[in-house]
């Protein structure tokens, strides 16, 4: 169970969220998480940091989830280290819900980069004018395009129905 510090809402710390789930699912960063360049090296440290402000985890909280052998000032050490151990880095990939991909390989600026050729000023995360495709009028209709068809089977099984009773009188 991971242990939250309370504290106020922070509108800022919604966007964070937002944005680390952004850049971990969305395809368009895909080959940024993915691909190490060899001339930039990948600091994991400050990519866990990264992630774990971005999901407002704070470092007692990642330690005390790591085990008894972690406290704050481990966490704050680990966070300065360029590359760190594969089972560290699984475990702490696990507690923060992100992949260990997402730990090697995520370098901040090419994520600025990709943002910033790809996002321009009439565009948006927010589509300020929605398009709805549920016309109630259209609705209306087929309702009442549906409460025929359904009047018209129950007079029909009806017209059936008075055939077979007078058939039964006949018979009789």
């Amino acid at each position: 169970m991971l242990i939250l510090a309370p504290k106020k809402y922070n509108p800022s710390e919604e966007t964070n969220k937002l944005t680390a789930d952004f850049l971990i699912k969305n395809p368009i960063f895909e080959h940024t998480i993915h691909r190490v360049m060899a001339n930039n090296k990948i600091h994991q440290g400050r990519n866990i940091k990264r992630f774990r402000e971005m999901l407002s985890i704070k470092q007692d909280a990642l330690a005390y989830e790591l085990g008894d052998d972690w406290n704050q000032q481990k966490i704050s050490l680990l966070e300065q280290k360029e590359t760190i151990d594969n089972t560290i880095l699984e475990q702490v990939a696990q507690i923060l819900k992100i992949p260990v991909e997402a730990i090697e390989n995520f370098d901040e600026e090419q994520a600025v980069n990709i943002i910033s050729n790809t996002f321009h000023d009439t565009q948006g995360f927010i589509n300020y004018n929605p398009v709805f495709n549920n016309d109630p009028i259209d609705k209306i209709i087929q309702l009442h395009n549906d409460k025929i068809a359904l009047y018209e089977r129950m007079l029909k099984e009806k017209d059936e129905m008075m055939v077979r009773l007078e058939k039964l009188i006949h018979n009789k």
